[in-house]
Protein backbone atom coordinates (compact mmCIF):
# COMPACT_ATOMS: atom_id res chain seq x y z
CA UNK A 1 0.00 0.00 0.00
CA UNK A 2 1.36 3.44 -0.83
CA UNK A 3 1.72 6.05 1.85
CA UNK A 4 0.51 9.66 1.62
CA UNK A 5 4.17 10.74 1.44
CA UNK A 6 4.73 8.55 -1.61
CA UNK A 7 1.64 10.04 -3.26
CA UNK A 8 2.90 13.57 -2.59
CA UNK A 9 6.30 12.68 -4.00
CA UNK A 10 4.70 11.14 -7.11
CA UNK A 11 2.70 14.34 -7.58
CA UNK A 12 5.80 16.50 -7.22
CA UNK A 13 7.75 14.44 -9.74
CA UNK A 14 4.88 14.43 -12.22
CA UNK A 15 4.27 18.18 -11.84
CA UNK A 16 7.97 18.93 -12.31
CA UNK A 17 8.34 16.77 -15.41
CA UNK A 18 5.18 18.33 -16.85
CA UNK A 19 6.55 21.82 -16.14
CA UNK A 20 9.83 20.85 -17.81
CA UNK A 21 8.04 19.65 -20.96
CA UNK A 22 5.96 22.83 -21.08
CA UNK A 23 9.10 24.95 -20.75
CA UNK A 24 10.92 22.95 -23.43
CA UNK A 25 7.96 23.48 -25.74
CA UNK A 26 8.03 27.21 -24.94
CA UNK A 27 11.76 27.20 -25.67
CA UNK A 28 11.07 25.84 -29.15
CA UNK A 29 8.27 28.40 -29.62
CA UNK A 30 10.69 31.17 -28.71
CA UNK A 31 13.09 30.12 -31.47
CA UNK A 32 10.77 31.47 -34.19
CA UNK A 33 8.21 33.62 -32.40
CA UNK A 34 9.37 37.06 -31.31
CA UNK A 35 6.14 37.70 -29.40
CA UNK A 36 6.73 34.57 -27.31
CA UNK A 37 10.26 35.77 -26.60
CA UNK A 38 9.09 39.22 -25.55
CA UNK A 39 6.34 37.87 -23.29
CA UNK A 40 8.90 36.43 -20.86
CA UNK A 41 12.41 38.00 -20.70
CA UNK A 42 15.12 35.61 -21.87
CA UNK A 43 17.18 35.70 -18.66
CA UNK A 44 14.13 34.91 -16.51
CA UNK A 45 13.01 32.17 -18.90
CA UNK A 46 16.46 30.56 -18.93
CA UNK A 47 16.65 30.69 -15.12
CA UNK A 48 13.22 29.09 -14.80
CA UNK A 49 14.18 26.38 -17.28
CA UNK A 50 17.48 25.76 -15.50
CA UNK A 51 15.87 25.51 -12.06
CA UNK A 52 13.13 23.21 -13.34
CA UNK A 53 15.70 20.93 -14.97
CA UNK A 54 17.69 20.84 -11.73
CA UNK A 55 14.58 20.02 -9.70
CA UNK A 56 13.59 17.24 -12.12
CA UNK A 57 17.13 15.88 -11.96
CA UNK A 58 16.97 15.84 -8.16
CA UNK A 59 13.50 14.27 -7.97
CA UNK A 60 14.42 11.59 -10.50
CA UNK A 61 17.68 10.69 -8.77
CA UNK A 62 16.16 7.38 -7.60
CA UNK A 63 15.62 6.23 -11.19
CA UNK A 64 18.76 6.60 -13.25
CA UNK A 65 17.14 5.38 -16.48
CA UNK A 66 14.29 7.92 -16.50
CA UNK A 67 16.58 10.67 -15.26
CA UNK A 68 19.00 10.01 -18.13
CA UNK A 69 16.23 9.77 -20.75
CA UNK A 70 14.83 13.15 -19.73
CA UNK A 71 18.31 14.70 -19.62
CA UNK A 72 19.14 13.43 -23.12
CA UNK A 73 15.77 14.58 -24.44
CA UNK A 74 16.21 18.03 -22.89
CA UNK A 75 19.69 18.43 -24.37
CA UNK A 76 18.46 17.32 -27.80
CA UNK A 77 15.64 19.87 -27.72
CA UNK A 78 17.90 22.68 -26.51
CA UNK A 79 20.40 21.90 -29.27
CA UNK A 80 17.64 21.78 -31.87
CA UNK A 81 16.40 25.18 -30.73
CA UNK A 82 19.89 26.64 -30.93
CA UNK A 83 20.37 25.14 -34.40
CA UNK A 84 17.04 26.58 -35.57
CA UNK A 85 17.99 30.05 -34.40
CA UNK A 86 21.36 29.80 -36.16
CA UNK A 87 19.85 28.43 -39.39
CA UNK A 88 16.34 29.89 -39.35
CA UNK A 89 15.35 28.80 -42.85
CA UNK A 90 16.69 25.24 -42.86
CA UNK A 91 13.79 23.03 -43.96
CA UNK A 92 15.05 19.86 -42.25
CA UNK A 93 15.48 21.72 -38.94
CA UNK A 94 12.00 23.19 -39.20
CA UNK A 95 10.57 19.73 -39.86
CA UNK A 96 12.44 18.33 -36.84
CA UNK A 97 11.23 21.27 -34.75
CA UNK A 98 7.62 20.49 -35.68
CA UNK A 99 8.11 16.82 -34.78
CA UNK A 100 9.67 17.65 -31.41
CA UNK A 101 6.92 20.13 -30.60
CA UNK A 102 4.28 17.49 -31.36
CA UNK A 103 6.08 14.91 -29.20
CA UNK A 104 6.28 17.39 -26.33
CA UNK A 105 2.61 18.26 -26.78
CA UNK A 106 1.59 14.60 -26.62
CA UNK A 107 3.78 13.90 -23.60
CA UNK A 108 2.43 16.97 -21.83
CA UNK A 109 -1.15 15.89 -22.48
CA UNK A 110 -0.43 12.40 -21.19
CA UNK A 111 1.31 13.65 -18.06
CA UNK A 112 -1.49 16.14 -17.48
CA UNK A 113 -4.00 13.29 -17.61
CA UNK A 114 -1.87 11.34 -15.15
CA UNK A 115 -1.86 14.38 -12.84
CA UNK A 116 -5.66 14.43 -12.96
CA UNK A 117 -5.74 10.78 -11.91
CA UNK A 118 -3.30 11.41 -9.04
CA UNK A 119 -5.38 14.35 -7.85
CA UNK A 120 -8.54 12.24 -7.81
CA UNK A 121 -6.98 9.66 -5.47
Amino acid sequence: MSSPNNNVQCMQITETVLRLYVLLNQYLDRCHDQAAKEAFPEAEFQEHLKSTRAKADELLSTNRVVKEKIAVESERILQLGADCVAQANAKDLNDQLAKERELLRMKSLTISDLMAVFRSL
